[in-house]
C-alpha cells in the first residue's frame, strides 16, 4: 500500500521516469494518495457562487475552511472561465497574486495553485509563492510551459478542444473524443518535458465541459481509466459543471449529488486530484473510494475488535 509503481507507457510508446509520486510544493504524493483541490476564485461573476469570495477577506477566510475541510491543495483563480467583463492582466494579477501570497504565508504546508492560462500572470503568482500552474486553456499560451519549468512549479495539461478563452463550445465534434482528449493533453506534458518541467510535477485535466458537449464529458468520465493508462496522473474538474446540470437537469445550486456521483466514479477509475467546492464531501467520497479498493486505510476501525 503507497508503494511506488512503475508508470506505464504513453499510447506514444513513451515511458515516463521515475516513481508514481506527484511532487507538487515540496511534497510527494504517492499512487493511491488522493489529492483534494478546493476552488477559490476572485471573480465578482463566478458561475457557482456569484462572486462570494471576491472581497479579499472572504477568500482567504475559504481558504482556511477548506484547508480545515482536508483540501490537500487550494487553486485560486481571478477570471471567471465564461464569458464576461474583459479583465487585463494587470487586474487578474492584482485578484490573484496577493491572495496567494497570504494563503503561502497563513498555510505553509497547503499546496498553492493558481488558476490562469497567461504566463505572465503565473509568473507573477510563482513569485507570490504558488506551487503549481493550473492551466485549464490547453496551453494558448505556450509561455506556460516555460514559467513552470524556469521556477520549477508543477503544472496541469488540460485539453479544451482547442478553444480560446473564456468562449462556449458550439456543435463541437470528436470522432474519438477520449482518443482527441489523450493525444492533446499527452502532448502537452512531452512539450512541457522537453521546457524542462519536472515529469513528476505533471498532471492531466480531461477539461469536462471545456470544447465538449454533456455526451463527450459522459464518455470522458465512463473511459477515464483510459486517461490513466498514460501513466500521467489525471487531474478532474467536474464541480457543479453543466454536463452534471444537464444530465440530471439540474440547476447550479442542485449539481452536488451528481457531482459527487461523477467523482467516485472518477476515483475509483484511478483519478488522483479532484478540484471542487465541496471540500469536505469530496474528501470523503475519494478517501472512501480508495478504501474500498484498498488503496487507503480506514481511518478508524473499531467494529467487531474490542
Amino acid at each position: 500500500m503507497f508503494l511506488d509503481k512503475p508508470h506505464r507507457s504513453s499510447p506514444a510508446g513513451n515511458q515516463r521516469p521515475g516513481p508514481a509520486t506527484l511532487r507538487w510544493g515540496g511534497q510527494g504524493f504517492p499512487e493511491g494518495r488522493p489529492l483534494v483541490m478546493a476552488i477559490v476564485n476572485r471573480t465578482p461573476d463566478s458561475f457557482f457562487d456569484q462572486g462570494a469570495t471576491f472581497d479579499f477577506d472572504a477568500a482567504l477566510s475559504a481558504v482556511g475552511r477548506a484547508v480545515g475541510a482536508g483540501a490537500d491543495v487550494v487553486d485560486i483563480g481571478g477570471v471567471k472561465a465564461g464569458p464576461g467583463e474583459e479583465v487585463s492582466v494587470a487586474e487578474e494579477v492584482e485578484r490573484t497574486a496577493p491572495l496567494v501570497h497570504a494563503v503561502r504565508a497563513r498555510f505553509p504546508t497547503a499546496v498553492v495553485s493558481v488558476d490562469t492560462w497567461r504566463a505572465q500572470v503565473a509568473e507573477e503568482c510563482v513569485d507570490a509563492g504558488a506551487d503549481v500552474i493550473n492551466d485549464s486553456w490547453g496551453g494558448v499560451d505556450p509561455g506556460i510551459a516555460e514559467v513552470a519549468a524556469r521556477r520549477g512549479v508543477g503544472l496541469v495539461c488540460t485539453h479544451a478542444g482547442g478553444q480560446q478563452p473564456r468562449t462556449r463550445p458550439h456543435r463541437v465534434g470528436h470522432d474519438d473524443v477520449v482518443g482527441d482528449v489523450i493525444a492533446a493533453t499527452v502532448r502537452l506534458a512531452e512539450r512541457a518535458v522537453t521546457a524542462g518541467v519536472s515529469a513528476d510535477s505533471i498532471v492531466i485535466d480531461p477539461g469536462h465541459d471545456f470544447g465538449k458537449n454533456t455526451w463527450h464529458s459522459l464518455e470522458l468520465t465512463r473511459r477515464l481509466s483510459e486517461l490513466v493508462d498514460t501513466g500521467w496522473p489525471v487531474l478532474v474538474s467536474m464541480s457543479n459543471k453543466d454536463f452534471v446540470g444537464e444530465s440530471l437537469d439540474r440547476p447550479v445550486a442542485e449539481r452536488g449529488d451528481g457531482t459527487l456521483a461523477a467523482t467516485a466514479i472518477a476515483a475509483w477509475l484511478g483519478a488522483r486530484v479532484f478540484r471542487t467546492h465541496d471540500v469536505r464531501a469530496t474528501r470523503d467520497v475519494v478517501d472512501m473510494a480508495g478504501m474500498i479498493r484498498g488503496t487507503q486505510l480506514p481511518r478508524a476501525t473499531r467494529r467487531g475488535l474490542a
